[in-house]
């Protein structure tokens, strides 16, 4: 990769936008799978004797759209627009900044998988000032729409994104919005470092032309491949600590005095380690499509800025 082209992908600006429109296309393609994921992590576990609210995601869906209609797949979704702009445009701002403060330690200029992991753990740090608050509003909605379908509760308590950041902030501050951001933090350094270095590691590999290769160069069906499955592996890494996110962002805020280690201790004890990796299913068939469409739309838009300047 020549310097110019290197200095241009690295350019946080540049990634700041790129990575705002990436994170538009990833709320659109990814929001239902995930509202998906978020309910069959938050189902109360069977009494004994008791069935499953949700026998795994199909099923989930199928229950969902059947009593509450399809649109229902995108609850929360409005906050997730709110904050998906911000949040995708710090973890690419944030990716560019740990690979700005490193030199490329190989001879073409390409940053190696270690360099590019720091860098993409970086994000994971920036994009928590947005993605907590973004994630409690949308887990509580998410929460309360599945406890409604299940008749836990009869009234709703929260009238879309904005009142329930209104109310959290009334009831605890800002410390109540950002309720999981230590969890939040534990679960994004190692995943946006597999994240990104995932993708750059493919795009070396898929370069059609050898270490000439350029992202300009790179053609659509290897964008949807290295985005696609830089999401699925890191999601791998993510799952454990996103169901103690999860649980403790959608519970009540007087639940779980200690955060994620009550909510670690209490599933142990309840549940089993296994449920850990509860939604699964769900979150791996958003992960490729949906993150696919993210790097599609972040490349695009940069392509468009390195034109212009």
């Amino acid at each position: 990769m020549s310097d110019d082209s290197q200095s241009q992908n690295v350019d946080p600006f540049k990634n700041f936008i790129a990575g705002g429109v990436g994170g538009v296309c990833l709320v659109i393609i990814g929001h239902p799978p995930d509202t998906i994921k978020v309910r069959l992590q938050t189902m109360p576990h069977p009494k004994k004797g008791e069935k499953p609210i949700y026998d795994g995601a199909i099923d989930c869906v199928k229950k969902t759209v059947k009593k509450e209609g399809f649109l229902s797949l995108y609850r929360g979704v409005g906050s997730m627009f709110v904050g998906v702009t911000p949040t995708s445009a710090l973890s690419f701002f944030g990716n560019s900044i740990g690979k700005k403060i490193q030199t490329p330690s190989r001879d073409d200029g390409d940053y190696s998988i270690p360099q590019l992991f720091l860098a993409g753990s970086i994000a994971g740090i920036t994009n928590t000032i947005v993605l907590t608050p973004v994630e409690r509003v949308k887990c509580l909605l998410q929460a309360q729409e599945a406890a409604k379908l299940n008749k836990n509760v009869s009234s709703t308590k929260y009238n879309g994104s904005f009142d329930c950041a209104k109310q959290l902030y009334k009831k605890g501050g800002i410390q109540n919005l950002y309720r999981g951001a230590g969890i939040t933090v534990v679960r994004g350094i190692p995943t946006w470092g597999v994240y990104f270095s995932t993708y750059d590691t493919l795009k070396r590999l898929l370069r059609p032309d050898g270490f000439t290769f350029t992202t300009e160069k790179l053609s659509t069906w290897r964008t949807i491949l290295a985005g696609g499955t830089a999401g699925l592996l890191s999601w791998l890494v993510a799952m454990p600590a996103d169901v103690l996110k999860s649980r403790l962002q959608s519970a009540p805020s007087d639940k779980y005095p200690n955060g994620a280690r009550d909510v670690f201790r209490e599933l142990r004890k309840k549940e089993g380690l296994g449920s850990l990796y509860r939604g699964t299913t769900a979150i791996l068939i958003r992960a490729f499509p949906a993150n696919a469409a993210c790097f599609l739309g972040y490349e695009v838009a940069m392509k468009a800025l390195n034109r212009l300047y």
